[in-house]
Formats: C-alpha cells, structure tokens, sequence
C-alpha cells in the first residue's frame, strides 16, 4: 500500500463541518419541491407553444437525457458528501480549474432557477389582481426566503415537507380530475412541430429537473448520506417524471395545445387548466398550488445555491469570507449573496429566457458529472469509495457527455454563447484569482500516474477524512474483526521488529500465508501509519490475495515502542515519541474499499482523546477490545452447565433475552466461527461473543457473568 504521509498531507485541512440535520424525508422533500415548480405551473405554456401537443414527449425526453447525469451525481454524492455539490466534485476530480468553471455556472444556473420560480409567484398572483408588478413581489419573496434558510437547513427543511405535502395533495387532484375529461382529438397533428421543436423544447424543459440533483449540495448536512441521498433522489424523479408527463398530458387533452401556446406561451397554464374543469374555484385551488411550489423550489434553491460559495470560499477559489458559518450554522455570507443574485435577475430577464440560460448550463453540469465519475473511477485511489455506484460503466456516462451537449446546440444560439461564457469567466476567474491560491489538484493527476505521470496524494487523504465520518456499512465485518482479534499486551522491553515477528506467528495460524510472508510488509516503511492527531497510535497493514476476510492483532506497549519511519518528521514526530497502541491489520488484495473503511473507522476512534486511557487502563484483552468501541462494549460467555448461562442451551438466538441494543456478534463453535441467525441454536460449550451499549452489557454480566478467552 502507498504512503499516505507526504508533504501534500500538510495541506489537507479539515474546514468548520456543517451539521448533519437532515434525513431521507428531508432530501425527498428537497429534490422534489425544488422540482416541481417552474416546469409544471410556468413552462408547459412555452413548451406547448414550441413543441404543440407533443409536448408531454419533450418532457420524457428531457427526463431520459437527464439520467445518466442523476445516476452520476448520486454515485459522487454518496463517495464525497460536502457542501458545493458538482463544484467540489469537479475541483477533486479534475482540479481547481474545472471546479472554478463547474461552481460559478452552477450557482448562476440556481440562482436562474430560483429567480424563474419567484417569477412564477407573480405571475399567479396577477390572475387575481392584474395590476401588480412581478419584480417587486419576486423580490420579496427572494429576501423572505433568505431570512428562512439564515435560521438553518433542519427548519428550512421542516419547511420544505410542509410546503410539499400540500402540493402533491392538489397536483395528484388536478391529474384525476383532468383524466377524467380526456379529450383525444386535442392530440392530432402530434408531430407537427417537428422532430427540432421536440428536441428544442426538450432542451427548455431540463430546466424543470434540476432540482433533483440540488440535494447533492446539501450533502454534508444529510445523515447517513450514502443510502438517503441516492434513495431521495430516484424517488424524487419517479415522482416528478410521474407528474410532468401525466400533468403536460392533462393539459393538453382538456384545453388544446392553441389555448396554451396563446401569446407565444400562457404563464399560468395550470391555473387555466383547472378552471376548464372545475370552473372559478379550480382555478383558485391550482394558484394556491402553484404558491406552494414556487415557494418550495425558491426556499430549496436558495438552500442548495447558497451551499456553492461556502465551498468556493473554502478552497480558496473566492475570497475566504465566503466560508464563514454563522451562529445558527448556516452560510450567512452566501445566503446573502446569492440573493442579491435573485434579486438583480428577477429585473433583467424575460421567463423564457431564464429558463433557457438556466438549462443550458444545467446539461453541461450533467456532462461533466459523468465526466467526473470516469475520471475518479480510473484514478484507482482506494479512498474512493462511494456507497452507490452508477450501473452500466462507462456506457452510461459516455451517453452523459455527449447527448447533452447535442441538446444545447439545438436550443439556439443565445443558450450555446451562455454556455461558453460561464466557462470562459470560471476559466478567467481561476487563471487571474485563484491560481496562486491554491494548492490542490483533482484525482486526473492519478490517471495520468498510470501514464508515468505524477499525482496528488493530498486528495487521497481528503477522501480518507470523508471516510472517518461515514456510517459503517452492513457489509463490513468490524464488529467481527475487532472480537475475533488476537491482542498481546507487551510486559518486557521489546523491538517494533520483534513485535512485528512475533504478531505475524500469531496471524499466520489463520491467514493463507506464511509469518515470514507477513514480516517484510509489516515492516515496509509506507504500511506504517502514525496517526497525526494520535501520535502514541500506529496502524501498519498488508493486504493480501485469497483472503475471505480482514484479520487484525492489537498490540499493547504500556511503557511505550519506539516506532519511527524518514516520514514521520512531517507529522511533527521525533525518534523519542513512544507507541502505547500498535494494530496489525491484514485484508484481502481484492477488496480495497473495504480496507479503506477499516483503517478509517480504527482512526476515527483512535483520535479521540478518550481512547488512549480507555486502552492504558484496560486490564485485560477482552477490555483493549472494548476500547475500541467505545460507547458500544462486548463480552463473551461460554454456555455450560452448572453456569449461568445453562438455560440457554437448545434454544434458537431469537429466544435469547437479551437487552435491547445488544446482539449475538458471532458464536466460537468446537473451533469454528459462526454468523449467527434468528433460528441459530445454541449448544453447550458454545462460546458467544455479545456487543452492544454499556447499560445493555452491563445487565448482561449481571445475569450470565463473565467467560473470556483472549
């Protein structure tokens, strides 16, 4: 395994983390009311008036040419969840540069959103007073919005569920409705407009799915960001693709494509819809709806967009300002901005041209997504690890690059200028500004490393610390690993190489290899890992073929080990620094993300600043193991008669009373490890290995003492 301490180490530092404040119910809520707004109560009118009754198809091909992009945004989302979205995806993927270009198209394509949904409000709300200016409710709508996301993204969230569960209510009413009153001969002439309009307005309507992937920015304040990011974004296009191609399909049977497309597109096609079927108060339902969703996406927007400066800000790109969080933890300085944003686009641009700008940017980010997921995938660094992985590889993504920028080329000549014009000015702002800022490069140096070429090491252990803050997935055995674990506790005066000999003797008795296999790679210089923030830790590691499992020793040196590699001067460490706790880790060659996760969850706790006396206290094996769960503890007990435990001998696992929160781990059975499952039956001379909270096991040892064996 390559060395991790190198002096691009130096520079990774970790920014003041956002809270994780939002759940699976949160991101749904988020991808889907920042979706179905604009593209269902203000573009079918405009679409209708390029693509006639065809319309509902534009929709779904919109839809289609938008999922290579959500598949890749959710597979980089689950292995990088940090503020800024397809910005920090693009800086670690292929450098500073393209994530300079990538963040300020993107934060203008939001802002673009956000602006074309306050439009929205005031277009609805002239139905009932004509007379009212747009621009100046837009813009009060903009600052109210940026009050609500000041006091946090959980209540901002709170908000967006309360503002969506009322408009799928009224959308699911109106596609009933309207179902009901299909007029077929409204569809003939489908392909009048021709196979360009179709594609044309297809490039129009992507608009209306860019929600879907503005959760991604958001990503560091989700919990458990690798199941509730990509499980929130595909039910939340399943959604959204249900509605637009049902709801455009309504629209077109009751009232015709002529009604819609009246004065080069009606703004309020809904509100016309729902008048035609349930006369005056339908109408008034629908605009009630349309409040809700213009509400929703410009409360999500200004969310997600806000979340792309704060990491600009971060890595030097902007100024450092931009990354400063305020008392209620949210981005006070990007909020702010980036509604000044809002405001001055809600007074320059016509809707249509808003929703244009703001899609022809959106499919070059898509493009650059599956752009990104090739790149980080052939770098090979281990630390890239994300919990979902895009199917189809790389066919998907090449579909990604290239039917996007075929759609742009289509939609006209003002939206490829704009395209081009974000990148020259991310391109510009890089070369003039940020340059001598910074110092970093994206995971392509690791690429062009398989070519000769040189490489970052720095983003690997970035990734690493985005690791350490994961939840430990199902797959992973180190529950298993950490209890299984041989431990020798070091009482006479030793040599690292002679802990490292006698460790190997122990491991081989399981492993496919020999002890004198083990030793050289134990030994190698760049398997040794001193932790930077746990200088009396070390962590040195092989990894082996054939191997089904990891395997792991600890190793305890009360009066201290000296360990010291040429490297270690850069941790700030000296030759006289001593080592208390050593952990010998073997996994298999063929699973490298796993290995990853192992050194990381071992790391995360050995930083803590509880761990160290937790192990020199320890007065036993069974204890050292239990220093390493923490707050979770375990013990074993053997089932023989005459003990406590004897009445639990026959009966199957899922009759054993034990307290919530703990569980059988695995059962040591006449030499052999078992997995156990509910109908496991237990036998004598069984030996059980429980883990759980302190008060569970604490009641346990209570009723069954302790057995243990180290």
């Amino acid at each position: 395994m390559k060395s991790h301490k190198t002096e691009d180490t130096k520079r990774v530092t970790t920014p003041e983390p956002l809270e994780r404040q939002l759940g699976l119910r949160d991101v749904y809520a988020l991808a889907t009311g920042a979706t179905l707004s604009s593209g269902f109560f203000l573009l079918p009118g405009l679409a209708a008036a390029s693509a006639g009754s065809a319309m509902p198809l534009a929709y779904l091909l919109g839809a289609i040419i938008l999922v290579p992009g959500l598949l890749s945004m959710a597979e980089l989302s689950t292995a990088m969840p940090r503020a800024g979205g397809i910005y920090y995806f693009l800086d670690r993927s292929m450098g500073p540069l393209m994530g300079a270009i990538g963040g300020f198209g993107t934060w203008i394509s939001l802002v673009l959103k956000t602006a074309f949904a306050l439009v929205g409000v005031g277009a609805y709300l002239q139905i009932f007073a004509p007379d009212l200016d747009m621009a100046p409710i837009a813009a009060g709508f903009a600052i109210f919005f940026g009050v609500v996301n000041y006091f946090g993204a959980k209540k901002t969230g709170s908000f967006q569920v309360s503002l969506l569960i009322g408009l799928l209510v009224l959308l699911v009413w109106f596609c009933i409705a309207g179902l009901l009153q299909i007029d077929g001969p409204r569809f003939e002439g489908f392909f009048e407009s021709g196979t360009a309009g179709i594609i044309s307005t297809a490039g129009l309507v992507i608009v209306s799915y860019m929600g879907l992937t503005k959760v991604a920015s958001v990503a560091e304040e989700v919990k458990d960001p690798g199941v509730n990011l990509p499980l929130g974004m595909f039910l939340a296009f399943g959604t959204v693709v249900g509605i637009y191609v049902v709801g455009t399909f309504v629209m077109v049977s009751v009232v015709g494509v002529d009604t819609l497309a009246r004065d080069g597109g009606d703004l309020t096609p809904v509100a016309t819809v729902a008048e035609a079927i349930s006369g005056r108060w339908g109408a008034i339902v629908m605009t009630i709806a349309a409040l809700l969703a213009f509400s929703s996406v410009a409360n999500a927007g200004l969310l997600s967009a806000s979340r792309y400066p704060l990491a600009m800000g971060r890595d030097s790109i902007l100024p450092v300002i931009f990354s400063r969080i305020g008392s209620r933890g949210t981005p006070v300085v990007g909020i702010g901005f980036t509604v000044g944003l809002i405001l001055i686009c809600v007074t320059l641009f016509d809707p249509t041209g808003i929703a244009k700008l703001a899609s022809a940017f959106q499919l070059t980010v898509f493009a650059l997504a599956c752009l990104a997921v090739i790149v980080m995938r052939e770098s090979r660094i281990e630390a890239y690890d994300p919990v979902f992985t895009s199917p189809l590889y790389p066919t998907v993504q090449i579909f990604g690059i290239l039917a996007p920028f075929w759609l742009i080329v289509n939609m006209g000549l003002l939206p490829t200028l704009f395209t081009f014009g974000l990148i020259l000015f991310g391109a510009m702002w890089y070369t003039y500004y940020a340059r001598h800022r910074v110092d970093r490069e994206g995971a392509i140096f690791h690429v062009f490393e398989r070519l000769g070429k040189r490489r970052y090491e720095g983003l690997d252990m970035e990734l690493r610390e985005i690791i350490k803050e994961q939840e430990t997935r199902d797959s992973d055995p180190f529950d298993q690993v950490v209890t299984e674990a041989y431990v020798i506790d070091i009482l006479h005066q030793t040599t690292f190489q002679e802990l490292v000999t006698r460790a190997s003797q122990k491991l081989s008795n399981e492993l496919p290899v020999s002890a004198s296999q083990l030793i050289p790679g134990f030994l190698e210089e760049s398997s040794i890992d001193v932790t930077p923030s746990a200088h009396e830790v070390a962590i040195t590691h092989v990894r082996i073929n054939g191997l089904e499992r990891p395997h792991m020793l600890l190793a305890r040196a009360k009066d201290g080990l000296r360990i010291y590699t040429t490297s270690d001067a850069e941790l700030g460490r000296s030759p006289d620094d001593l080592i208390r706790a050593i952990f010998f880790i073997v996994t298999p060659e063929e699973n490298p993300g796993q290995h990853v996760r192992l050194l990381a969850r071992i790391a995360k706790r050995v930083e803590d600043e509880s761990f160290i006396p937790e192990w020199l206290e320890a007065r036993t094996g069974q204890g050292l193991k239990e220093a390493l769960f923490h707050e979770e503890v375990m013990f074993t007990m053997r089932l023989e008669h005459g003990l406590p435990g004897k009445d639990l001998i026959g009966k199957q696992i899922r009759e054993f009373p034990h307290p919530e929160g703990t569980l059988v781990a695995m059962i040591r059975r006449s030499g052999e490890l078992i997995i156990p499952r509910g109908e496991t039956e237990l036998f004598e001379d069984d030996r059980l290995t429980l883990i759980g909270r302190a008060e569970g096991i604490q009641q346990l040892r209570e009723l069954y003492g302790i057995r243990t064996r180290d």
